[in-house]
């Protein structure tokens, strides 16, 4: 069989360009790595030194005991909550994909040093988020709790989105999919519905506790005196109610338990792969290629010629709507339909794109999305071209694309060229960005200009005069809030996507998430909604 061609690198190592990208891209990892350094402090050195006293592990060495030797850990959503007023970076639960007893699962663990795993309105986001990738690629599930329930005083904003993770662990059981829960400690209200609906349940002997409602709140409701063991004691509950299935004399026993039902779900991946070959680039290269500044453009070729099996890549219609970039290639002996964008979308590059996306599905390979895009092209000249129509058959096949979809943002993403380049909305099985990421209906001084024309427009038609300092104080405002809002740790706070990844571990993450993604049949469809013509 003919291989597919190596791309030919065109980077200058020695450039000005390339030395002046490498270092401000350095720095932004830095600053990534820094604030995933943050996550890991739980909730500060006086809460995990009181965890440790009582004889437990903290959640981040739970997850490690748990997955294979040597296994990779793709934590997922890691900076959720980070600046968000009243929230911790990562919302107070972990969790990713790793494996266990060879089998490919979604891991998930309370952050208990954080108010007792007390689950928080961006903590139900997150575990929500985290249950849709469960459901999405049929991943069995290990949910490691040790959970205070509800954060009551904030009960308003999680009792709905609280109350979906419960319908969802119930909606994987009845689709096949194995739900484990390991309890470490005390999981009171919601935290005791979590293990209550699991498929299989691990319980720590005098540690774990299970109940509705705890020994005060029943004496306030009853007039009962109770304790917490008999209540809802491990011992109990594997004795007595039943809803425990297994009794673990400690924690390790706990994840050693885990393991072992994971060895006996019989659970097999449907991924089939070629054998692997490295990229002929070093994707140290990719620091010095991608631009810090999202309106200098680059090349994405040469950041396929580094993720990509052997740097090699088929592309299709290389001379029709050169602004998108459509291609195959494999990666981590993984088939892949690559659309790259290359500049804004025009009419060509939007029909390129579709049918693109048509002939992926046909075949039934996974696409991979590289977003840097400021949007399509306006004017009137375009407008009279079709660039709605041609646009709407971009995002049509988008939407109705039934093969696994992975999007990275590796520059711009903004306006409808999200949309149409699969953003969060379009619901990708994975969603990543670069440090070097913005992302918003438009850049900060396209919108204050906007604005700017329009009340000067308004002005005129009621025969005021523009007051021009007013008119440039408020630019500025919106200007710099856009600007702020459009940074890659806003977003990523705000669950806009899975997380914020070194440019040069693009290659590794997309490799799990297409493992993950291909761990069930891929199958692509034929049918597709209205296209306009």
């Amino acid at each position: 069989m003919q291989p597919y061609p190596v791309i030919a690198t065109r980077v200058d190592p020695r450039s000005e360009e390339y030395r002046a990208n490498a270092e401000a891209n350095r720095a932004a990892v830095g600053k990534l790595a820094a604030a995933l350094q943050e996550t890991t402090l739980g909730g500060g050195e006086k809460y995990v030194a009181r965890h440790r006293a009582a004889g437990k592990l903290l959640p981040r060495e739970r997850i490690e005991l748990l997955l294979d030797r040597d296994s990779y850990f793709l934590e997922l959503c890691a900076l959720a909550g980070k600046d968000v007023p009243g929230h911790v970076p990562g919302a107070g639960l972990l969790g990713g994909i790793g494996r266990v007893a060879g089998v490919e699962c979604l891991i998930t663990a309370s952050e208990s040093t954080v108010k007792g795993g007390a689950i928080s309105e961006m903590t139900a986001w997150k575990s929500g988020r985290l249950s849709d990738i469960a459901e999405h690629n049929r991943l069995p599930s290990i949910s490691m709790i040790e959970s205070a329930g509800a954060d009551l005083p904030n009960q308003s904003k999680i009792f709905v989105p609280g109350g979906r993770g419960f319908r969802d662990l119930t909606r994987r059981s009845e689709a096949g999919i194995p739900t484990v829960c390991l309890v470490f400690g005390s999981s009171t209200a919601g935290g005791a519905y979590i293990p209550g609906m699991s498929d299989y349940v691990v319980m720590v002997e005098k540690q774990a506790q299970v109940y509705l409602a705890g020994p005060p709140l029943v004496k306030m409701a009853t007039g009962e005196d109770t304790d917490h063991e008999e209540l809802g004691g491990a011992e109990m509950h594997a004795r007595v109610s039943g809803v425990s299935d297994y009794l673990a004399r400690d924690e390790r026993d706990a994840i050693r338990l885990g393991r072992e039902i994971v060895a006996h779900l019989n659970w097999t991946s449907a991924a089939q792969r070629r054998p692997v070959e490295a990229p002929k680039y070093d994707p140290e290269e990719l620091l010095g290629i991608a631009s810090p500044d999202v309106k200098v453009p680059f090349d994405q070729r040469e950041v396929i010629a580094r993720i990509v099996d052997g740097s090699r890549f088929s592309e299709f219609k290389p001379l029709y709507g050169q602004t998108l970039v459509c291609g195959w290639a494999h990666l981590h002996g993984f088939p892949i339909g690559i659309l790259a964008n290359n500049g804004i979308l025009f009419s060509e590059s939007a029909q390129k794109g579709a049918q693109f996306i048509e002939l992926c599905n046909q075949r039934d390979i996974p696409l991979l999305f590289l977003q840097n895009i400021t949007g399509f092209m306006v004017g009137r000249k375009y407008e009279q071209e079709g660039i709605i129509k041609h646009g709407a058959k971009l995002i049509n096949a988008v939407s109705n694309s039934t093969v696994p979809a992975i999007t990275v943002m590796t520059g711009a993403s903004y306006g409808a060229g999200n949309y149409a380049m699969c953003g969060r909305a379009y619901a990708p099985r994975f969603l990543f960005t670069w440090p070097n990421h913005r992302i918003a209906v438009m850049g900060g001084k396209q919108l204050a200009g906007v604005l700017d024309i329009i009340q000067r427009e308004a002005a005129a038609k009621r025969g005021e005069t523009v007051d021009e300092q007013k008119l440039a104080f408020g630019k500025a405002m919106i200007e710099a809030q856009i600007d702020k809002e459009s940074d890659p740790y806003f977003a990523t706070a705000r669950l806009w996507d899975d997380g914020i990844i070194d440019p040069r571990d693009t290659r590794t993450v997309v490799a799990i998430a297409l493992s993950a993604a291909c761990s069930s049949p891929v199958r692509g469809t034929t049918s597709w909604g209205v296209f306009r013509h």
